[in-house]
């Protein structure tokens, strides 16, 4: 992923103090200045009748009453509101997306909304996308300067992108055919099309590219206790209603993002959406239990797993579930588990001819599929591998394995006969040829996230332990 995006900015004239680096005095007025900076980007933020509004100015005019700042804000355009706020002290940018690119350039506070980023085509065009790798093929892709999306696509080794004004512009020019698709999300995608006086119907979602969460960014040289009034404040209006408010009027959404948010990816029979659209599996039945018994009312968010890990890396107060606990891993997050063990194979297909009896067999090997972000892949790209052929989506490489176009796919025994079932494979048209590794899979949290709450997800999960509630929820899945 590579950016942020966004949105509207402030400006606030406060009383300066004189000893700017110590908590607030008893000065009724906030004891730091502060400049808000935005762009229009409806409905996270634009201007109606002479006013700002939207989601991210609406929120941060609450906070500004309750923190006592004065409520400024200024407009520009996206690539200079992100250059300014980067060069100026006291700057606040918002609505931004925080991302691997972003991360250590400013400092944040939120998410306050969330964004799931899709490949637009106009209905007229018949488009057919299963993957990001087909998006490459497409003719012209319209996208906007310095646009987190933007970033991610160009990382991701996108050719065909097309520089667009704004969204507005973008859209406009999708419909009259000059470019093939342009990414965006459902709320401004709407909205453009409603400035444009054209019915949202006229647009088809072709793909849902990734997720990206909504914050306020601040200048590096913000104090951290500015931050962390904001993120409080945040926090407050999360659990008091006020921010579901906002969303279900500026969005038309009640998926406000929690104040934990719970990640997972299709990976049956641990974790996946089930036929009644409920996610489900071994894991997924533990984090409920877990959240349960915890008072905890969070929804679980299905995503791709590549995009899931990076949300965990980069954002604080984030659970993703269920991953496999290594070396390269360690460090980077927090665990809760184990709560079960599985072995990785190079499996190849049956009849094949292929043999594989050690590691250095398979490096010889022409192509060996791996998933994006998976520990697999990680593990064999630290032993030096490099015949590997890589998606985020583990069922897109069991059909190149099945069809011939890669040589071995290396997955674990718990999922894959689930993968290949669901494409009307059977486990016995694969060998499994070598094991690669074994490992124990947890429940993963951010490296930022609250101790405390690591610790209160461990003790509960050894409770469900000790009275016999995980045996009995292993007996269901995996007998």
């Amino acid at each position: 992923m590579k950016r942020t995006f966004f949105i509207l900015g402030l400006i606030i004239p406060a009383i300066i103090i004189l000893f700017p680096q110590c908590k607030k005095k008893t000065d009724e007025s906030y004891p730091y200045k502060l400049k808000f900076i935005t762009e229009n980007y409806k409905p996270l933020n634009y201007t109606e009748n002479g006013t700002i509004t939207g989601l991210g100015p609406e929120l941060l005019r609450e906070i500004c009453k309750q923190l006592n700042i004065p409520f400024q804000v200024q407009s520009l355009p996206w690539d200079q509101g992100y250059a300014q706020v980067q060069q100026t002290d006291n700057a606040v940018l918002f609505s931004t997306i925080l991302n691997s690119n972003r991360k250590e350039l400013f400092k944040w506070a939120g998410p306050y909304a969330s964004l799931d980023w899709m490949f637009y085509a106009a209905s007229q065009n018949q488009i057919s996308l299963n993957t990001l790798e087909d998006a490459k093929t497409i003719g012209k892709i319209g996208v906007l300067a310095d646009y987190a999306i933007t970033q991610y696509l160009v990382g991701e080794g996108f050719t065909n992108l097309v520089f667009c004004t704004d969204n507005i512009d973008a859209f406009d020019r999708l419909l009259k055919g000059e470019i093939d698709l342009f990414p965006a999300d459902k709320f401004t995608a709407e909205a453009a099309m409603q400035t444009l006086n054209k019915s949202f119907f006229s647009i088809t979602s072709e793909l849902t590219i990734r997720t990206d969460m909504v914050y306020f960014a601040f200048n590096k040289n913000v104090p951290d206790y500015v931050v962390a009034d904001f993120q409080s404040k945040i926090d407050q209006f999360k659990n008091d209603g006020t921010l579901l408010k906002l969303y279900q009027k500026f969005m038309v959404s009640s998926d406000v993002p929690g104040t934990l948010q719970v990640y997972t990816e299709q990976y049956p029979p641990l974790t996946f959406r089930d036929n009644f659209g409920e996610i489900s599996g071994f894991g997924t039945d533990i984090v409920k239990e877990i959240m349960k018994r915890n008072h905890l009312f969070l929804d679980i968010t299905l995503s791709s797993w590549s995009n899931g890990y990076e949300l965990a890396l980069n954002n604080p107060n984030f659970c993703l579930f269920t991953m496999d606990r290594t070396a390269i891993r360690d460090t980077l997050l927090q665990w809760v588990g184990p709560i079960g063990t599985n072995t990785s194979w190079f499996y190849t297909k049956s009849g094949s001819g292929i043999s594989i009896n050690s590691i250095n067999d398979a490096k010889n090997l022409t192509s060996v599929g791996a998933v994006d972000s998976w520990f697999s892949e990680q593990y064999m790209l630290s032993l030096g591998f490099t015949n590997l052929v890589t998606d985020p989506d583990p069922k897109v490489l069991t059909q190149k394995l099945m069809s011939g176009q890669i040589d071995a796919f290396v997955c674990t025994d718990v999922t894959f006969p689930d993968i290949l079932k669901s494409l009307g494979y059977n486990y016995t048209q694969v060998s499994p040829s070598f094991s690669l590794m074994a490992s124990d899979y947890y429940i993963a949290f951010s490296k930022t996230t609250a101790a405390a709450t690591v610790n209160q997800w461990q003790s509960t999960f050894q409770a469900l332990k000790l009275d016999g509630t995980y045996g009995a929820i292993k007996q269901k899945w995996l007998p």
